[in-house]
């Protein structure tokens, strides 16, 4: 009887981590592309400042916004976006590290309005749905001018 139930819970696991390869190579596959997605359209609007362009081509039908000082909806993000590169028109943004997880994309950069100010640390999270960007969070520190401990923002 020991026999038969070890037998058929070898096969259940053979089957079950036959295909397991496929769905993690799949699940691989989209996050890669969520991933080089979101990087693309974070440099269009930030690094080239081209809002416009950005949403036009990576932005979905529905854009779900988090920023308290932005309206929801792609049109909101792009003045909001286009009025503070008219006010910034000097602003430099460096990604310095993507992560990404299936249909989230986070984005740490150093954001500074102009090359020679401390600037901001920030975080945007992106989700992605059939390729689109389709909603965004922010969390934005500023650099201080001194640190308790000896380890730089990024």
């Amino acid at each position: 009887m020991r026999l038969a139930k070890f037998s058929k819970l070898c096969v259940l696991l053979v089957a079950l981590t036959s295909a397991a390869p496929a769905a993690f190579a799949d699940a691989a596959s989209t996050t890669a592309a969520n991933k080089k997605l979101v990087v693309d359209f974070f440099t269009v609007v930030f690094v080239d400042k081209r809002p416009q362009a950005a949403f036009d081509k990576y932005v979905g039908k529905t854009y779900i916004q988090h920023n308290p000082v932005a309206d929801d909806g792609s049109a909101g993000a792009i003045g909001f976006l286009s009025d503070w590169f008219k006010k910034n028109p000097q602003a430099v943004i460096q990604i310095k590290r993507v992560i990404a997880e299936g249909d989230l994309v986070a984005v740490h950069h150093h954001m500074r309005t102009s090359p020679e100010v401390r600037g901001m640390a920030a975080v945007d999270i992106f989700r992605v749905e059939n390729g689109k960007v389709v909603e965004h969070w922010d969390v934005v520190q500023p650099m201080p001018e001194k640190s308790a401990n000896p380890h730089p923002m990024f």
